[in-house]
Formats: structure tokens, sequence, C-alpha cells
């Protein structure tokens, strides 16, 4: 048998204990947020000196210690530093738009540097198809904008 409360809801005690609870609850939920903020940013920071670091350092054989230069590693190179700046991008600005744009940059990373068969480039564009599709018709434009995780 379920157990009930004695007291009606609106008894003021209740209430105003109910109230010093939900702002409480609010104020946590507010420092947690600002905690994960906080450390999304030091992650990117980090992420962004890794990969400055990185392509200095392919720069930097490329010029002086290869002197042949070697296309697709370099391509390669490149490319996954600009995802890793999407992705940089995405946790400072956490939004559906910036979330897709990274899906859609890894996945054209992989369409461009991968041979593999026809039937795997086709499932990427179709994937990718599929992404502007998600943006088109399946998110509001408001929302493309909104942060995901609100900060107050």
């Amino acid at each position: 048998m379920p157990r009930h409360h004695t007291k009606m809801p609106h008894d003021p005690q209740l209430q105003a204990r109910m109230e010093r609870l939900e702002k409480h609850d609010h104020r946590v939920e507010h420092v947690f947020r600002r905690i994960l903020h906080f450390i999304e940013r030091i992650i990117a920071a980090v992420t962004i000196l890794v990969l400055v670091a990185a392509l200095g350092i392919k720069f930097y054989e490329m010029i002086w210690v290869d002197k042949a230069l070697d296309l697709s590693g370099y391509l390669h190179d490149v490319l996954t530093v600009v995802v890793g700046l999407e992705f940089v991008r995405m946790l400072i600005d956490t939004t559906p738009a910036s979330i897709l744009e990274v899906l859609t940059v890894a996945i054209t990373r992989h369409v461009i540097l991968s041979h593999d068969d026809p039937w795997s480039n086709l499932a990427c564009v179709a994937c990718i198809a599929g992404l502007f599709a998600i943006r088109r018709y399946l998110i509001r434009r408001h929302e493309l904008k909104e942060e995901m995780v609100e900060m107050e």
C-alpha cells in the first residue's frame, strides 16, 4: 500500500521547504554546468595546442626533412587537423549546427582519404545527405543557434 503525505500540498511550511530545495537544486545544477563548461574549454585549449604543434611538425618535416612531397600523407594530416579544429569549435559552441558540421567534415575527410569500394563512398555520401536533411528539416532555425547546454 503506497504511503501518502499527511500534509496538504498548500501547507506554507512545506511549500517554503520545497522552494528552498528547488533553489538549491538549481544552484547545484548551475555549478555543475559551469564546471563542465570550464573543463570543455580546457580540453578545447589543449586540443588546439596539440593541433598547432602537429601542424608545425608537419610543415617542418615537409620543408626540411622530406624533400619529396607526399601529397597523400600531407592531405591526411591537414584534414585530421581540420577535423580536430571542428571538434574544438563544437566543444566551445555546443549547438546542433556545430555538431552536424563536425560530422559532415569527418565523413567528408573519410571519403577524400579512403580508397574504399564505391559502395562505401556511396554510403558516406548518403550519410552527408542525411546530415543536411536533418539540418534542413528536423532542426528548427532558432535551435541551430542556441547552445545545447544552457549557461545562465
